[in-house]
């Protein structure tokens, strides 16, 4: 007589195992949370390799688990500008730039983010430059000044900080180091 329904009360728990299974059978639809424990999988189970980047979701992040190391250079870095004319104040680049300006200077803003501030220390050359013209994407933008001028003192270090506050308009103050 041949057997119709092999029921789970007439296998061995141990008569299943992982070579009998084939690789299409087991899918996304036969996997529920609640039968995935800790002791059901092998230590090294799940691995980055196994992860699909589209799975990583904001929602999957526990609060605050995300530290200053991970986050990108954008935040956590310095670069210094290459003086010129026109000097590209690339968003995505670093937090703070230094320069020290070799002619008048014209910032222009790449890659701007609404609600992210950025950093610009200028080093005074002494020779009357000046380094407070600003556009965006090599165009023009709204550029609102907070307070403060620029001072071109061989010895001053000029503090500019940068709000994009819309893809094309920003808010920005200078000041310098008390004395």
């Amino acid at each position: 007589m041949a057997t119709t329904k092999v029921t789970t009360n007439v296998i061995a728990d141990d008569a299943i195992t992982t070579a009998k299974i084939l690789d299409d059978n087991v899918t996304t639809g036969k996997i529920l949370d609640a039968n995935i424990t800790s002791s059901k999988l092998a230590a090294d189970a799940v691995t980055t390799v196994k992860i699909t980047d589209a799975n990583v979701t904001t929602a999957k992040l526990a609060d605050d688990s995300v530290s200053f190391e991970k986050v990108d250079a954008e935040f956590t870095t310095s670069s210094t500008l290459t003086a010129g004319a026109t000097v590209n104040v690339d968003f995505d680049a670093a937090q703070v730039f230094t320069l020290t300006p070799n002619a008048n200077t014209t910032f222009n803003i790449t890659n701007p983010k609404i609600g992210v501030t950025k950093s610009i220390i200028v080093t005074g050359a002494g020779s009357s430059y000046t380094a407070d013209t600003w556009t965006v994407g090599g165009g023009a933008g709204t550029f609102n000044k907070i307070a403060g001028d620029y001072d071109d003192t061989s010895s001053t270090k000029n503090f500019i900080q940068i709000i994009c506050v819309s893809a094309t308009e920003f808010w920005y103050s200078i000041s310098q180091i008390a004395v």
